[in-house]
């Protein structure tokens, strides 16, 4: 036996994995998916070398967890936070504004945010566009060079993620790191999320 197939852990091993990282993300309110599968496998009791599951795997698990822990209560929360998001999306209209990440997914829990993509000239004009209509807005770290800045506000559930991106990359098509196309919708297809 080689040393890499060694390392290679058996399927079962990444859906123990995926399994223990959904849990800590919703018991825990974790919502960075590497640090859960990280925490997932140490409490495990799994060498630091093992390969984790993709963050698809874990998504799965999540929304099973939810589903079957959460029910009720989960679709209740979602279904406010999507409520939120659909009328930060009317506000922010001049933006070119689409709902993206946990929220959209469904995978969304009491610690998460709402993650608003924002097409704008510049972070300033929509800083300025919120301060006159009296909302208040923090930064927030940057973590993509394609990112202008991430502003980060309340709503009456939970805080959203503005994040500003320059107007030419609308077309493109963005993923998230593990190579997965990020899915976005704008507010006509949330409207219809909302009323099914």
């Amino acid at each position: 036996m080689t040393r890499h197939e060694r390392q290679r852990p058996s399927h079962g091993t990444r859906a123990s994995i995926a399994n223990a990282a959904a849990r800590l993300m919703a018991e825990d309110g974790i919502t960075d998916f590497h640090l859960a599968k990280k925490k997932a496998a140490r409490q495990l009791g799994l060498p630091d070398h093992v390969a984790f599951p993709d963050n698809a795997e874990v998504e799965a698990e999540l929304r099973a967890y939810r589903s079957l822990y959460q029910g009720e209560e989960h679709a209740e929360l979602l279904r406010a936070m999507r409520q939120s998001a659909l009328e930060l999306l009317q506000l922010l209209a001049p933006f070119n504004p689409y709902l993206t990440g946990s929220v959209l997914d469904g995978t969304a829990g009491e610690h998460s945010r709402i993650d608003i993509l924002l097409f704008a000239d510049s972070a300033k004009e929509v800083e300025i566009f919120l301060l006159n209509r009296g909302i208040d807005v923090e930064h927030a770290e940057v973590r993509n060079e394609r990112v202008e800045a991430v502003l980060v506000m309340e709503t009456d559930t939970v805080d959203a993620n503005l994040v500003i991106m320059p107007p030419h990359l609308e077309r493109v098509a963005l993923k998230y790191r593990d190579g997965r196309p990020r899915e976005r919708i704008r507010a006509e297809a949330l409207g219809a999320l909302l009323s099914e």
